[in-house]
């Protein structure tokens, strides 16, 4: 988003001090007329010496609504001058600062009794407490919203007439803030399945039986609820009958969102969300991290079912991250805006005569019933393509081989890629931040394993080479990265995930100095971040002091980073014999298992790491010469197995960790196969090992 206030020169007429700051977010308000500060001491410091509240917006490059409030309020030079005048005003990109954001949403869901999100706009006072709080407004007043500028004067007066107030609703908020901390877990207290049990039943009254995903509209997709129904069924299996019900609700799911326009059909990978509950029309921005979630659970459904459905979603999902959101130097970048020439989707959406020229008259003819062009335009007077009729019936009706209608499909999928690469293309955020790029290198990894691409594989371990060149300094990670500069002091996530992300691949290729560094993440996490009731708290012991120290362990757009920790903590516990690793994670699980008991259904990453507390997971080491072990490793990869990780060590191997160093080869290929912390004894024959797994 370019500034519309330009010298005669063509220079930008205002530049604040947004200008040297590395986030491209904050950059696009660089030439607001509103004196914008990066957040930090210098602006609190001015906000106390002149007696003026502050005014915090946080957004992101992605959001569309961000860009609306910019342009209606902060491009304006009358609302930027009462903001100037009144206020101390800060802008923060929730992306660099999810600690910040984290406890303003909080706030401004504790003031107004609204729901949170972006933009989010709040006032406070120069000692960082909030006092008033909402996310849009309008210029002027609509939809039972409040004109800005008259917000911005009604906000300005409370504070100068209220101080007194103020500060005693700022005490009270901060005992808020302390009784949203989860309880310490109680005396005694066994861990038992019944959350997991709890969790099926509250997903299978909250599913939409016929266009699947969970409640109404808008529709997110959900990937660690997806996730937990995978599991569940593969855990059912030797109940009679298995749980073919958890199977079906994941599979409609999966199904619905490919087909949907939440998926892009021509390029792959996913919007955000549906505001629709058929899932056709998305909110067209597209995020890493959504992505990267997606690509584990279709991989996952691809190996638990066998439907070559979900390994394409998975393949176009993987090749969509690597040829548009991968840099030169290997780490992926953040989002793409959802607008493009200025508006909102124009990048997606087709007019039909478009369509009709760019292919040729046989393609047109599949293409169009297949994807809607001979409906009623859907969006804003045009199209946005989604799977209106499934392919083999559409054969069918159109006496077509179904080989013939794949490939012209296939052709006019191409072209039209084509003539979309012309158009303007959306605003991609090239920052690449720490924890996004934990979660990509898990799904690639996970992806190269399900579908036997070498070249995920590739793309993971270039990831994760520049994560260790670039943000691994001093044996301490930094957050986020771009134009060269990496900075701010790393979360918890960005730990645990980079952490997660090493385990997958070490389930491609074992790299001793890269399970060495994994377990250095882990020591950071638990020297660091770690609760005396259980679990991490977000920030490190040495972070910037702010208003509360959060400790969270359900899932939100990103699955929760303590649970994370557990799963990643129990299973090189188990893997290296590492008792200190088994420990923390049963205080995780027990630190969070007052909300765990009370929300299941919003703790699926959680419920994973306690299914693996409570059925230890599956080991197998694979030991002998390279062509062998690879071969049992490719075999063991088409099982569906969630709570089995496989690593295959070539005889001779150096530097192996000692407890993988003592399982050696016994012949061409050897695996050794541990539950937990028992191992059986090890097997000369790929045969033997499929019989001892099914024990």
């Amino acid at each position: 988003m370019e500034s519309r206030h330009r010298n005669a020169d063509g220079t930008p007429k205002y530049t604040n001090r947004l200008i040297g700051e590395t986030s491209p977010y904050l950059r696009q308000h660089a030439h607001n007329p509103v004196d914008w500060h990066p957040w930090g001491d210098e602006a609190f410091a001015l906000a106390r010496d002149l007696g003026r509240p502050v005014h915090l917006s946080i957004g992101y490059a992605a959001c569309h609504w961000c860009h609306v409030l910019a342009a209606e309020s902060f491009e304006d030079e009358q609302t930027a001058e009462l903001l100037n005048e009144r206020f101390v005003n800060i802008k923060v990109d929730r992306e660099e600062r999810p600690d910040v954001d984290r406890i303003y949403q909080i706030a401004q869901q504790m003031l107004t009794r609204g729901p949170g999100g972006w933009p989010l706009t709040m006032f406070l006072t120069a000692e960082r407490r909030p006092f008033f709080g909402g996310t849009y407004f309008p210029p002027e007043p609509r939809h039972g919203l409040p004109g800005f500028k008259d917000l911005l004067g009604r906000v300005a007066r409370y504070y100068e007439e209220h101080r007194e107030e103020l500060d005693a609703q700022g005490e009270a908020l901060s005992a808020a803030f302390q009784s949203i901390d989860p309880p310490p877990p109680e005396a005694g207290l066994v861990l038992t399945a019944e959350p997991l049990e709890r969790a099926r039943a509250d997903l299978e009254r909250v599913f939409d039986a016929r266009h699947g995903g969970f409640g109404g509209a808008p529709k997110f997709p959900h990937p660690g609820s997806i996730e937990r129904l995978l599991r569940h069924w593969r855990a059912s299996a030797h109940r009679d009958p298995p749980d073919l019900r958890a199977l079906y609700m994941a599979g409609l799911t999966l199904k619905r969102m490919a087909d949907g326009g939440i998926h892009d059909v021509l390029g792959g990978g996913f919007c955000r969300y549906s505001v629709d509950e058929l899932w056709r029309i998305p909110h067209f921005e597209k995020m890493l991290y959504d992505n990267a979630w997606l690509l584990t659970v279709y991989a996952d459904a691809y190996v638990a079912s066998g439907d070559e459905l979900y390994a394409g979603i998975a393949r176009d999902t993987a090749e969509w991250m690597r040829r548009e959101m991968q840099s030169a130097e290997g780490g992926f970048y953040s989002s793409l805006d959802a607008d493009a020439a200025g508006h909102e989707g124009s990048f997606y959406v087709w007019d039909r005569d478009e369509v009709r020229a760019a292919l040729s008259a046989e393609e047109y003819a599949a293409f169009a019933p297949c994807h809607g062009l001979d409906l009623p335009p859907n969006f804003e007077g045009r199209w946005h393509l989604y799977v209106a009729r499934e392919p083999d019936a559409l054969a069918a009706e159109l006496d077509v081989p179904a080989p013939r209608l794949a490939a012209l499909l296939e052709s006019a999928r191409g072209k039209l890629l084509a003539v979309r690469a012309q158009r303007e293309r959306p605003a991609r955020d090239e920052k690449i931040l720490t924890a996004w790029n934990g979660l990509a290198i898990a799904g690639l990894a996970r992806a190269a394993r399900a579908l036997g691409c070498a070249g995920l594989e590739e793309s993971a371990t270039r990831a994760l080479e520049f994560a260790r060149a670039a943000l691994w300094r001093d044996g301490r990670l930094l957050a986020t990265y771009s134009g060269g500069t990496a900075r701010l002091n790393g979360y918890l996530d960005d730990y645990v995930f980079l952490a997660e992300g090493v385990l997958e691949l070490q389930q491609l290729r074992l790299r001793p100095a890269e399970l060495a560094f994994a377990c250095e993440l882990m020591e950071v996490v638990l020297r660091r971040f770690a609760a005396e009731d259980g679990g991490f708290f977000f920030t490190s012991d040495d972070h910037e002091p702010l208003l509360h120290r959060m400790r969270t362990f359900a899932d939100e757009a990103l699955p929760a980073g303590n649970a994370v920790a557990a799963r990643v903590l129990t299973r090189l516990g188990y893997l290296l014999g590492e008792s200190r690793y088994l420990q923390a994670a049963e205080r995780i699980v027990r630190g969070g298992w007052a909300p765990l008991a009370h929300h299941p259904q919003a703790h699926a990453t959680l419920l994973n790491a306690l299914e693996e507390l409570l059925d230890p997971p599956e080991t197998v080491i694979l030991r002998g010469e390279p062509e062998a072990i690879e071969s049992w490793r490719r075999e063991l990869a088409r099982l569906y197995a969630p709570r089995r990780m496989v690593l295959a060590a070539a005889a001779g191997a150096p530097d192996l960790p000692s407890a993988i160093a003592a399982k050696p080869p016994r012949g061409a290929a050897t695996a050794y196969l541990c539950r937990g912390s028992v191992c059986a004894e090890p097997v000369d024959s790929l045969g033997a090992l499929a019989e001892a797994l099914r024990g």
